[in-house]
């Protein structure tokens, strides 16, 4: 309620949540705000069968639009073909809801994050999306930003997410090719632009 509520009088596009938050309690009126579900959170190693399993029961629940992290032990090693597979299981899987492929972009080289964008694109995602926020490698960077919207060009989105504390930090993101930004501290960010 507090989430939904701060989310309203900001202005914000969307809320994220956890799958087992779903379906919200009927006195939660979202009005415009989306719904955002994540699958396959945090680490992304679960079996594609899974997630889109997960990413199914989100949408079935209320989800329009679905997180979902790939897996980062396919994107170190080099396994393209299967990082793309799993996304495909998903978009499959939610035909009609929106689609962002978690790639944790600063635990990768600018080869694996241009691949990784490939795959995302190629599998049918909506969005790129640098970080989960919980990699001990970090988060969103403008480096990252600006490769992944080269790569993709305008055909996906690219958002941000991942250590994004202040407004000047969120304007470079932005300026750098993001379309959206994931934040954990909006009325922060927004505070200190």
């Amino acid at each position: 309620r507090d989430l939904v509520s701060e989310a309203k009088s900001l202005g914000a596009h969307s809320v994220c949540v956890s799958p087992s938050m779903l379906p919200l309690p009927d006195d939660i009126v979202l009005g415009r705000l989306k719904l955002a579900a994540v699958c396959g959170f945090p680490s992304g190693a679960h079996h594609s069968e899974v997630k889109a399993a997960e990413a199914a029961r989100s949408v079935a629940e209320g989800a329009d639009e679905v997180d979902m992290v790939v897996n980062l032990a396919w994107e170190a090693t080099g396994r393209f073909d299967r990082v793309e597979e799993d996304i495909r299981a998903v978009r499959e899987a939610v035909p009609g809801a929106v689609l962002k492929a978690i790639i944790e972009s600063a635990a990768l080289t600018d080869e694996q994050i241009a691949a990784a964008c490939r795959a995302a694109a190629s599998a049918g995602a909506d969005f790129v999306k640098t970080s989960t926020g919980f990699h001990p490698a970090g988060g969103a960077s403008v480096h990252a930003v600006a490769l992944m919207r080269r790569t993709v060009g305008d055909a996906l989105g690219v958002k941000a997410s991942g250590g994004i504390r202040d407004g000047k930090f969120a304007v470079e993101l932005l300026e750098a090719g993001a379309t959206r930004l994931g934040l954990s501290s909006s009325a922060r960010v927004l505070d200190t632009l």
